[in-house]
């Protein structure tokens, strides 16, 4: 892990006078706590003769992978050490609710949590996250989880210096869940997982309400972030290294619009270009139904926008999509792919796919197949209709026979595959840049880069490599990535 410099780094807790009231003002409040918080790891150093642990676990998207690095870089700040092992003294998961076996794989981490507290009495566990601002689920974690001492949402993640201040001073479980808010936060500790690339969370919340989806329940309204208040803090990543961000939120396309003085999604990817030691810039999720014309322009033109566009198709039946509460037809869709091809033809275009919304019928699907075929996808994520209490797909009527949906989305899948291997492979011989992520997971003789179109290739090399860009040889497809050998090394 890497801690982030940025404002925040200025900030010497050990100056911090934590005995008067608690500053009103935010973030300068959180820094108060986390110096009081400071105090009290310091009590467990001296009783215990070592540092305290903390795993940070994020079970989400990338927009949780990005909470989770403040989580962690504010448990750095006050003075824990980092582990990957569960049985730390303090383990926080970061919870995700798009699909229910998202829940049930959280529930299922938690019993092993609770036969390590059973070892370890003053270990303490914390839950955050989209699955904690479900009313049932925190009535199941009050009832049947009573060893969570620390459970908040995503409205309040930044107050988390301070709950956990609540929790260590009184040893009482702490519950605070909002339902909704306005308030952005941001300048607390990060700590990224990567020194030269990172998330950068633009706005939050979703205006969209998919009748499938939850999130705009969990995460609530669309909030975007200052564009300059964006800027500022690419320019203090480039500074510290970073060459590539990439730019979070549920719906970029809608960046900006809720603003007392809007800015387009083009117009800040724009200003972002500008900025001078910056490499490479992505973005996601984006929504069909608000990607513009300018949009496609900007991409276009651009020298440092990545060419890879991630574009949720979601049914490519439009009677589905009109159930999805999607807003765009089938033709429309493949269409604005046409569009985006014609402007940019090297572009990648990956997606999302749903099997089994009720109602979808066998020739629902051979329309969402027809979709694949025609768009040929670089990649597609499918995935099984999950059921989510309280959205409006739940109560629907039709729910498709589980033997038809597997069937369904075998079939799907051989799709997907055929076609993304011929338009991964089209590349093959070709020499292209790619920046070096990390060592091999499986062989130490071989590194793994990212090109642009973000397709993985693995090359012989070593650490020293890591977070360089290199021309690299894609010398053999292998479906979804390469195998090759640096160029001019």
């Amino acid at each position: 892990m890497y801690m982030e410099e940025k404002i925040s780094d200025k900030i010497d807790l050990d100056k911090i006078e934590i005995y008067p009231e608690p500053p009103a003002e935010e973030p300068a409040r959180q820094y108060y706590f986390m110096a009081k918080c400071r105090n009290l790891v310091k009590k467990f150093e001296r009783e215990n003769g070592r540092i305290p642990k903390a795993c940070v676990v994020n079970f989400g998207c990338q927009m949780n992978a990005r909470d989770s690095e403040k989580l962690a870089g504010i448990l750095e700040t006050i003075g824990y050490g980092q582990t990957e092992e569960e049985n730390a003294d303090f383990v926080i998961f970061n919870t995700c609710t798009v699909r229910d076996n998202a829940n049930q794989r959280v529930y299922g981490r938690l019993g092993e949590l609770k036969w390590y507290k059973k070892r370890n009495p003053g270990m303490k566990i914390a839950l955050c996250g989209c699955m904690m601002q479900e009313e049932s689920v925190i009535e199941k974690l009050k009832k049947s989880y009573s060893f969570v001492d620390l459970i908040f949402g995503t409205h309040n993640i930044y107050k988390f210096a301070e709950l956990l201040y609540t929790l260590l001073e009184t040893g009482e479980r702490v519950i605070d869940i909002w339902k909704d808010t306005d308030k952005i936060v941001e300048e607390l500790p990060v700590e990224r997982k990567y020194p030269f690339k990172s998330g950068i969370n633009i706005m939050f919340g979703c205006n969209n309400f998919c009748s499938y989806c939850i999130v705009p329940y969990v995460r609530g309204r669309e909030r975007s972030r200052q564009p300059e208040d964006i800027l500022n803090e690419i320019r203090r990543l480039v500074k510290d290294g970073v060459s590539e961000v990439m730019l979070l939120g549920q719906n970029v396309n809608s960046y900006g619009r809720n603003l007392d003085r809007p800015v387009t999604f083009a117009q800040l990817l724009q200003e972002t270009e500008k900025i001078q030691g910056l490499r490479r810039i992505r973005f996601m999720t984006s929504h069909p139904k608000d990607l513009s014309d300018e949009l496609i322009d900007v991409m276009a033109s651009s020298k440092k926008i990545c060419r890879h566009l991630h574009l949720p198709l979601q049914s490519g039946s439009t009677r589905i999509l009109e159930k999805m509460n999607r807003r765009y037809t089938k033709e429309q869709y493949v269409e604005l792919v046409h569009k985006i091809r014609s402007r940019i033809p090297d572009m990648a275009i990956t997606t999302d796919i749903i099997v089994g919304f009720p109602g979808e019928t066998r020739e629902d699907l051979e329309e969402t197949m027809d979709v694949v075929r025609t768009v040929k996808f670089d990649n597609a994520f499918t995935f099984i209709y999950s059921k989510r209490t309280g959205t409006p797909a739940a109560a629907m009527e039709n729910q498709v026979p589980k033997e038809q949906v597997k069937e369904g989305f075998d079939r799907l899948l051989k799709v997907v595959q055929d076609t993304a291997r011929s338009q991964v492979g089209r590349y093959q011989g070709n020499v292209m840049e790619a920046l070096i992520e990390e060592v091999n997971e499986t062989d130490a003789g071989l590194v793994t880069g990212r090109l642009s179109n973000n397709t993985i290739v693995h090359v012989p090399g070593d650490a020293s490599m890591v977070g360089t860009y290199v021309q690299v040889s894609l010398d053999e497809c292998h479906g979804f990535y390469y195998m090759g050998h640096c160029v001019g090394i």
